[in-house]
């Protein structure tokens, strides 16, 4: 049986394929041009108002904006804009894991058309906007504890990202619209928290996500037995 740790190594492990080389590069760079388009969007934002209330320095504070808004929103939206973009490319990403170590199920699996693709990642992306802006609610309260609202927004998070994880693998699959995937609660929310803590780390964030959908891909096909022939002859 494939645990978690094991798929997450076998995910790590291909990282030099080069389709998912490819992956990474188009993600990354839409996920970064994302977040430095957002940021001057903010500073041309501010630029515009200090304008029309004809106030000084409005280049000066605009700049600042669209660099703070950078570095400090790059660190909060992170997470969304990083899923948002691999749900787009997930398919390329479960493919080239299925091609290696599934051949049946690759030969058997679903084609998204871009549109689906899209429509996936509006409803995650809107999904973590709105259980993150719940717990921001709940959060509230728990600011006296000093570490409340950082568990609870991980707790979250973990969820939200074991889920999504499992279905960028899962949809591919899905014969019955609605059906269960086949990941435990448990072993999803561990995955999901084991990318959320990844998403943290410099650097690494970069590659969590397709890490993740990857090491997610390896679970449901150890879920359902598919490809078992094959992957035990490629190990």
């Amino acid at each position: 049986m494939l645990s978690l740790p094991a798929a997450l190594g076998r995910a790590a492990g291909q990282l030099n394929d080069p389709a998912i080389l490819k992956v990474l590069a188009k993600s990354i760079a839409v996920t970064l041009g994302l977040l430095v388009a957002l940021g001057l969007g903010a500073g041309a934002g501010v630029n515009a108002l200090l304008a029309h209330y004809e106030l000084a320095a409005g280049g000066e504070l605009a700049a600042a904006v669209s660099a703070l808004f950078i570095i400090v929103g790059g660190w909060l939206l992170f997470r969304f804009i990083a899923l948002a973009v691999i749900q787009f490319f997930a398919d390329e990403i479960v493919e080239a894991v299925e091609r290696k170590h599934y051949p049946q199920a690759l030969a058997s699996a679903r084609k998204l058309g871009w549109r689906e693709e899209l429509a996936n990642s509006v409803r995650s992306t809107a999904r973590a906007v709105l259980f993150n802006g719940a717990a921001l609610v709940v959060a509230i309260p728990l600011l006296l504890t000093a570490i409340g609202p950082a568990v609870l927004f991980f707790v979250v998070n973990a969820w939200l990202l074991g889920r999504e994880l499992q279905e960028l693998a899962w949809v591919r699959h899905q014969t019955t619209p609605g059906s269960k995937p086949p990941i435990g609660t448990v072993e999803r929310m561990l995955l999901g928290a084991t990318i959320a803590g990844l998403l943290v780390v410099p650097i690494v964030n970069l590659l969590a996500p397709v890490l993740g959908a990857a090491a997610a891909c390896h679970l449901v096909h150890r879920k359902k037995g598919a490809g078992m022939t094959a992957d035990a002859h490629a190990a």
